[in-house]
């Protein structure tokens, strides 16, 4: 546990943010099973009151008694959670976090973008920009793994630093974008060593939670407005440059594709893979994709 409590600035989020995203409340809470599914789970209760954006009665949690503002929420909202005791990534996946050493939390936000294709990979460009600033000259620290995670770099590999959940929900006559990020802040002992483990202090000796999301927050809204607005080829380019797996040989849970050496990303950010058979385009849907250690890409 943290030796004194996190001061999270709330309040200094809400002005922040609330200029782009009109009608936002921002929520801390020390203890939830999982951001992402309360508020989904919010989302679904949607009446035409909550769609006009009737305070109805608070919808108590079982998380939290503090938790919830309206019966059914369609308008934007920060939940962040100083620990998540059921947190998630992609296929199920547990997500390891403790409180002080992680940053978790959900933004939840109407989206309404042409394609949706890629916006996984703009978020962690966006969060990895925010964090790892682009300095001429000198090699980036983070970078993005296909398709939704934070690597710090390591020589020729790297470590995991941090997860993106994405998940959407239709709720009345809109659908609902719900972001989840989690992002190890401090030194702990991880609960999957396949991947190592990176932390940001190992980038930032200062850095705390709650600095990590005043960093990142905007930068965050700005990346998913710009995403609706232009889709994925806004960030394109940025992605190449912290591309993780470029060149790299990979192994994937795709029959048709079980292994070849990583090639980019096409314009929808599906992942390029290039085999004996050809080029191969994998979408990111249930397919895993491990870096292979033992295989040397081609030269």
């Amino acid at each position: 546990m943290p030796e004194q409590p996190l001061r999270w600035g709330a309040e200094a989020l809400w002005e922040q943010l609330t200029p782009d995203l009109p009608g936002l409340s921002v929520e801390v809470v020390a203890r939830i099973s999982s951001t992402n599914t309360a508020l989904l789970e919010r989302a679904r209760i949607v009446t035409p009151a909550a769609e006009d954006g009737d305070t109805a009665q608070v919808r108590r949690s079982v998380e939290s008694t503090a938790f919830g503002r309206r019966s059914a929420d369609l308008q934007p909202c920060l939940l962040v959670a100083e620990h998540q005791t059921h947190g998630r990534g992609r296929q199920g996946r547990i997500w390891q976090a403790a409180p002080g050493a992680s940053l978790t939390f959900s933004l939840a936000l109407p989206l309404a973008p042409k394609d949706w294709s890629g916006l996984s990979l703009a978020v962690g460009v966006a969060l990895a920009d925010a964090l790892d600033p682009p300095v001429d000259g000198e090699a980036l620290r983070l970078a993005v793994k296909w398709p939704n995670d934070l690597w710090l770099r390591n020589g020729g590999g790297g470590r995991k630093l941090g997860g993106i959940l994405i998940e959407t929900v239709a709720a009345g006559t809109r659908r609902l974008a719900v972001i989840g990020v989690g992002l190890n802040v401090l030194p702990m002992s991880p609960g999957d060593t396949s991947t190592g483990y990176g932390c940001l202090v190992e980038i930032d000796p200062s850095v705390s939670a709650p600095r990590v999301l005043q960093r990142i927050a905007k930068p965050l809204v700005e990346a998913l407005r710009c995403f609706e607005r232009e889709g994925f080829s806004a960030f394109a380019a940025a992605f190449a440059a912290r591309d993780l797996l470029h060149g790299r040989a990979v192994t994937t849970t795709h029959s048709d594709v079980p292994e070849g050496v990583a090639d980019g990303v096409s314009a929808n950010g599906a992942l390029r893979v290039q085999t004996a058979d050809g080029l191969h385009e994998v979408g990111s849907g249930e397919v895993s994709v491990r870096l292979n250690p033992d295989a040397a890409a081609p030269c």
